[in-house]
C-alpha cells in the first residue's frame, strides 16, 4: 500500500479499543480520519480529544464520497450492519482493523505482546517505559492508559508496540521482529474449537520471528515452553523458577528482585498488585535489558507506571464499601484478580459481580469458571454478554450459578441485569465489603453507578 496517495480514511466501528487507537495514530501521521459507531462510547473521549469526527448512528450516507480507504472492526458483519454492507459495494480499498494495523506494524520494528492473559498491561507498561525514556514509540493497547490520556502513543521512531490479539487469529497478519508471550490457556473457542488449535495459532506466530529477533516467554508454563520451541531467534525465558534466564524473586506483593543470567538487576517496585504483575514486570525488564536501555531509568519508569483501566481499578466507595473494577473474563484471570484482592484485604467480605462474556467461552470453560471464585465470599452472576459476536448459545448464567453452588453451597446467585444488582446492593454493602465487577462486557457500569462521590 502506498500511504503517500492516501488522504482520507473512514473507520466503521471507530470507538472500539483497537480502532480508536489506530485512528489516533493515523491522524498523527497526517491523514484525515473520521468514522461511526454505536454502543457504550467508551473510547469517544479519546477521539474527541483528537478532534476526530464520529457519527453515532450507522448509516450508508455517513461514508464520505471522497474517502480513499475504509477500515472496519472485524466484529461487524455486512449481514447486520447496513453501513458496512454499503461500504463493501464501493470501489474503494477496504480493510479490517487488523489488516490495516499489520500494514503499519510490519514495516516498522514491530514488538508484539501476545498471550491469553496480561498482554494489555505488559504492552502498556512497555510503551510507557519507552515513552519515558524518550524513544518515541508507536503503541496500540486494548485498554485506556490514564497516564497517556488514551490507549495509544503516536511516535516518530520505528518501534511499534502492539497488543497482538489472537481472536479470529489476527496473529497471522503480523510479522514481529520480537515478541513477548505471557501465557497460553485455551480461550476463544468460537475461533479455536480445541486447545491444540489455539496453541497452533501462537506456534505459527512465534515461528515468524526472524533469526535476528528474539522471544521473551513466560518460562514457568508447559504450554508457553512448547510454543517457544519453534522460535528461530533467541529465546529469553522469565518467571519465578530458578531455571529461567530472567529470574523473579518475590520480595513483596508490589516488589520483586530480578536477576538476568549472571547479572543481578536489583529490585523493581510497582504500584500494581499481585504475582501476575510481577511477571509482567519481568517481561518488560527482559526486553529493555536486551535492547541495552538505561536500567536505572527503566526501574524508575516501572515504579511510576499506574496501570491501565479495568485492571483491578479502584472506582470509589459506597457506604464505606470499596468498589473495584476488573476486566477479568477468563477463569485464570478471575483467579488472579480475586487472589490479589484477598492478599490486600484478607479480612474483608469480597463480593464478585461477574458478567460472563460470550456463550461459547462460558460453555467451553464452564467447569473452570465454576472453580475460579474461591477467594470471593459471594458471587452475583449476570446474564451472559454476547456482544456483537453471539446472540445466543446452549448455556446460560443459571448453569454457572448451579455449578458454583455445587462446589461452594449458596455462594452464587443469579441476578440478570446490572440495574437489579444495583438495587440489591446499594443499601446493603458497607465498610466490611469489597465489591469487584468482573468481565469483558459492560459490568463496569455496576461499580461506577454504585459509587458515591467521596
Amino acid at each position: 500500500m502506498d500511504f503517500k496517495k492516501i488522504k482520507k480514511i473512514y473507520i466503521i466501528g471507530i470507538e472500539g479499543a483497537g480502532t480508536s487507537a489506530l485512528a489516533r495514530i493515523l491522524k498523527f501521521k497526517g491523514f484525515t480520519v473520521s468514522g461511526s459507531d454505536e454502543g457504550d462510547h467508551f473510547y469517544n473521549s479519546v477521539l474527541k480529544s483528537e478532534d476526530i469526527a464520529v457519527k453515532h448512528r450507522f448509516n450508508e450516507k455517513n461514508i464520505p464520497s471522497d474517502v480513499d480507504v475504509i477500515i472496519y472492526g472485524s466484529s461487524f458483519k455486512s449481514e447486520t450492519n447496513k453501513e458496512l454492507k454499503a461500504a463493501l459495494k464501493l470501489k474503494k480499498p477496504i480493510f479490517t482493523y487488523g489488516e490495516m494495523l499489520a500494514r503499519l506494524f510490519n514495516k516498522d520494528y514491530g514488538i508484539a505482546i501476545c498471550g491469553t492473559h496480561g498482554k494489555s498491561t505488559t504492552a502498556a507498561m512497555l510503551g510507557y517505559v519507552f515513552k519515558v525514556l524518550e524513544l518515541s514509540p508507536n503503541l496500540i493497547v486494548g485498554a485506556k492508559i490514564p497516564q497517556l490520556n488514551g490507549n495509544s502513543i503516536a511516535g516518530k521512531s520505528e518501534y511499534f508496540i502492539i497488543e497482538a490479539d489472537e481472536f479470529q487469529n489476527k496473529l497471522k497478519l503480523y510479522d514481529p521482529k520480537m515478541a513477548i508471550l505471557t501465557s497460553v490457556d485455551w480461550d476463544h473457542p468460537d475461533t479455536f474449537p480445541t486447545f491444540s488449535e489455539y496453541k497452533k495459532a501462537f506456534i505459527d506466530f512465534v515461528a515468524k520471528i526472524p533469526k535476528t529477533g528474539f522471544l521473551v516467554v513466560w518460562g514457568d508454563s508447559v504450554a508457553t515452553n512448547e510454543v517457544a520451541r519453534v522460535c528461530q531467534g533467541q529465546i529469553i525465558k522469565y518467571g519465578f523458577r530458578p531455571d529461567n534466564d530472567l529470574v523473579i524473586s518475590k520480595i513483596g506483593n508490589q516488589k520483586a528482585g530480578v536477576k538476568f543470567l549472571k547479572n543481578n538487576l536489583g529490585e523493581f517496585e510497582t504500584k500494581l498488585t499481585g504475582d501476575h504483575n510481577l511477571l509482567n514486570i519481568g517481561a518488560v525488564v527482559a526486553v529493555c535489558y536486551k535492547l541495552n536501555l538505561d536500567m536505572e531509568k527503566v526501574r524508575e519508569a516501572i515504579a511510576n507506571f499506574q496501570g491501565i483501566t479495568r485492571r483491578f481499578e479502584y472506582v470509589g466507595k459506597r457506604n464505606g464499601a470499596i468498589l473495584i473494577d476488573d476486566y477479568g473474563h477468563h477463569p485464570e484471570e478471575i483467579k488472579a484478580t480475586l487472589k490479589g484482592a484477598r492478599q490486600i484485604y484478607p479480612d474483608k467480605n469480597i463480593i464478585a459481580v461477574f458478567h460472563p462474556h460470550s456463550y461459547s467461552r462460558t460453555e467451553a470453560l464452564l467447569h473452570e469458571f465454576a472453580q475460579s471464585f474461591d477467594d470471593a465470599n459471594q458471587v452475583l452472576v449476570l446474564d451472559i454478554y454476547g456482544s456483537a459476536r453471539e446472540n445466543s448459545g446452549t448455556v446460560c448464567s443459571k448453569d454457572l450459578v448451579n455449578l458454583i453452588n455445587k462446589y461452594n453451597r449458596d455462594k452464587a446467585e443469579y441476578i440478570p441485569t446490572i440495574d437489579e444488582v444495583i438495587r440489591q446492593l446499594k443499601d446493603k454493602i458497607n465498610k466490611k465489603d469489597i465489591l469487584i465487577s468482573l468481565g469483558a462486557g459492560d459490568v463496569w457500569k455496576a461499580t461506577n453507578r454504585l459509587k458515591i462521590d467521596e
